[in-house]
């Protein structure tokens, strides 16, 4: 009974996650008024949109988040708890019942996040909004490969991507 919730909510809370992000920074991306960009703020845009796209989504979410993830939720689908159920957003994006190195990593990177997302609202426009439409493309990509890593786990019988549990699960 708890395998189908945790499934459900463990893919729900990583796209509510995902989403709103998105969500939020469009804003910023809408507000740019593309008309009155000089040359070097649209070289800008698509340099930074070309590194995101690359380094966030393809290599940080593709690469990385989407596939790990993924098979944590598989990990789910097949056997799980009632804490596990209660925080699989948590337990699927590596916050507990994973190696010490992933979960030090994630904590780490969360408090980075944290750290840039306070520094951004310093930054003045249009340069808000060129970063904000890199982050977009970025965190799109992540959306994305996360459904495609995740209905290929749940739905093929050879996931090679490993959960990353902790040793004395």
């Amino acid at each position: 009974m708890l395998n189908p919730l945790a499934v459900t909510w463990s893919i729900l809370g990583v796209s509510a996650l995902l989403g709103c992000a998105i969500y939020r920074l469009s804003v910023h991306v809408f507000a740019l008024n593309f008309s009155e960009l000089s040359d070097f703020h649209w070289l800008t845009l698509i340099s930074f949109s070309l590194f995101m796209a690359y380094s966030e989504g393809y290599r940080g979410f593709q690469k990385g988040f989407s596939p790990r993830v993924a098979a944590r939720v598989r990990y789910l689908k097949n056997s799980t708890n009632l804490i596990e159920m209660l925080l699989s957003p948590l337990f699927v994006m590596g916050f507990f019942n994973t190696t010490r190195r992933r979960q030090i990593t994630v904590i780490v990177l969360v408090i980075m996040l944290a750290l840039l997302i306070q520094l951004m609202h310093f930054v003045p426009s249009p340069w808000r909004g060129i970063i904000d439409t890199g982050v977009v493309i970025g965190l799109t990509w992540g959306l994305v490969s996360f459904y495609y890593f995740t209905w290929l786990a749940l739905t093929t019988a050879d996931f090679p991507y490993s959960p990353e549990l902790s040793p004395n699960k």
